[in-house]
Parts: C-alpha cells; structure tokens; sequence
C-alpha cells in the first residue's frame, strides 16, 4: 500500500477518511510468471497498480511467433486494458505477467464508487487517465519519429533491467522489426 500512496501522494493530498475509503476497494493479487490475466474478448474489469514485476500487453496470434507485444508496464505503474475498462466491451488484446507480479486492484463498480463518495476520487481518476493517454501518445510518436534502432536504444536507456526479464522476441515485436533485425540492431550496437 506505501507504493500506491507515493505515487497518489505525487498527484495530489488525499484526506485520510478519503484514502481509508480508497484502500477498502483495494485487492491484493501476486500472479506467477508466464500468466495471462485478461485474456482476448474479456471485459477488463479491474484498473490495477503494479507493486512489482512486469506485464506485457499484445495481440495473440494462432502462431505464437507473429503475436503483436505493443507495451510493458512495470513496478509503480497502472495496468489495465483500459479502453475495455471504460467501455465495459470486450478486449482487443492480453494482459501477460512476464515474471511474477503483485497488484492492487479496484473493480470497475468499487472505483465508480469511489468517485462518487470522495472529494478527491474524480482528481486522481483525470490524472491517472491522463498519464496512461501520455504514454500512449509518447509510444505512437516514437513508432512515428524514430528508427528501429532508436526504440531500441530508448528502451534500454529508460529500462535498462529489461534484457534480463523480457525474452528479445517480444522486444523485438514492440519496437516493431522481425527478431533478425533485432538480432542485426544488437550487434551493431
């Protein structure tokens, strides 16, 4: 709970009676490595807060070579396939545990509630919302703007931990080359 309270406290000062009615939603999950946690066409139910680990976020494919990594999130961040979470539709994508992971998790109707019964609630839900479309946005860009071999670059300088704990062919889906050139990207570096 200290991790979470950190990272709201960065956002903005939460009264007590606030926070206590926050943490009451709260769920405590650890999931084990290799698990898919929201598979295609569930609805995303729950907006969760990563206390450790790594998750990856992609596209299956009946060939498990051409799935589609699109995004890792990590410790002290939030989780979700959130346009599925705000619409209540089922999900385009997967959510997978790449190492082992606990997270806090608040339902859908736990979070309305929390919205509706706090002062601060409709705050932190805004900018939690608005951090998760900066990544987003920052990630369209770079696919945009940069070369392979700058994404890759990028990534490490941001996340250097990740080549021990991401397998180089869901890297090399999401900087967006085949694992050859990852491989050719590599060596060159």
């Amino acid at each position: 709970m200290k991790q979470i309270k950190t990272y709201l406290d960065q956002i903005a000062t939460i009264s007590d009676r606030d926070w206590d009615f926050f943490t009451s939603k709260l769920r405590q999950r650890v999931i084990a490595k290799k698990t898919v946690f929201l598979k295609l066409n569930e609805i995303e139910n729950a907006i969760s807060f990563i206390e450790y680990g790594v998750v990856r976020l992609y596209i299956p494919k009946e060939d498990p070579e051409k799935e589609i990594t699109f995004g890792f999130s990590f410790k002290n961040q939030f989780i979700s396939a959130y346009d599925s979470f705000l619409t209540q539709k089922p999900s385009a994508y997967q959510l997978q545990a790449l190492t082992e992971i606990s997270i806090l998790s608040i339902s859908y109707s736990d979070l309305q509630a929390v919205y509706n019964t706090t002062q601060i609630g409709n705050l932190i839900g805004r900018l939690t919302a608005e951090r998760l479309f900066l990544l987003k946005s920052k990630r369209e860009q770079d696919l945009l703007h940069l070369t392979a071999e700058q994404r890759y670059v990028k990534l490490f300088k941001e996340r250097p931990e990740l080549l021990k704990v991401i397998p180089l062919k869901y890297i090399s889906s999401y900087i967006g080359v085949t694992a050859q050139a990852l491989s050719r990207i590599r060596k060159r570096l």
